[in-house]
């Protein structure tokens, strides 16, 4: 697994309009194929009376599954250049449709590459781009009598906070990168003068919203 990548928040969409045609981008994560070709086929249904429906998924640890498609466009003037910009902004995981309802003027090749490349720039602004990061989920048992202090040292600390379960004594799950474990360990002992269980458990990706 990545130790860390880039990706789309989301589900999201965005509309400009150039020469009297309208451009909509959808977006959405997605981290199989088939999840890529139903989001593309919802568009396709939603949008059964536009002129052009054309998508762009980029899937894999390593990118392995590119696709692009013109949907009846000239050769090369949609798909790829909707490919071009999730590569050019590092993403995974990602597919992007582009519905296009022609409003009268023709744009010509260079047009149509810049218009279909602009319409996803603009979708994935209003979608919003995540960073990844592998973290190790740190499972810590308190007394009740220490959760205000511990609770209110880690939010003010790097450590988020994933949950805080209330049964017999509180268990509070924390994600922590692998090489700041022991750090942690340190500093949560040393936080409770030893009072406290600490376990290790799964790894799990954490988001952090970015603008790249």
């Amino acid at each position: 697994m990545l130790q860390t990548y880039y990706t789309v928040k989301g589900y999201g969409e965005a509309e400009i309009v150039i020469e009297k045609s309208r451009f909509i981008c959808y977006v959405n994560r997605a981290t199989t194929e088939e999840e890529a070709m139903q989001f593309i086929q919802t568009i396709k249904k939603k949008h059964w009376d536009a002129t052009h429906n054309c998508s762009a998924y980029l899937i894999g640890e390593h990118d392995q599954i590119q696709k692009a498609n013109d949907d009846g466009e000239p050769s090369g003037t949609a798909g790829v250049p909707m490919l071009d910009v999730l590569k050019k902004k590092g993403l995974k995981d990602t597919v992007v449709v582009v519905t296009r309802y022609f409003g009268g003027i023709k744009l010509g090749a260079g047009g149509l590459v810049r218009a279909y490349g602009k319409a996803v720039s603009e979708g994935l602004k209003a979608t919003g781009i995540v960073e990844r990061r592998l973290m190790r989920i740190m499972r810590l048992t308190i007394d009740y009598t220490w959760l205000g202090k511990v609770e209110n040292e880690l939010r003010a600390s790097i450590y988020p906070i994933k949950a805080i379960h209330y049964l017999d004594r509180v268990e509070i799950e924390v994600f922590v990168e692998e090489n700041a474990k022991q750090p942690f360990i340190d500093w949560i002992i040393d936080l409770t003068s030893g009072r406290v269980e600490i376990a290790e458990g799964t790894t799990e990706y954490l988001d952090k919203e970015v603008e790249i």
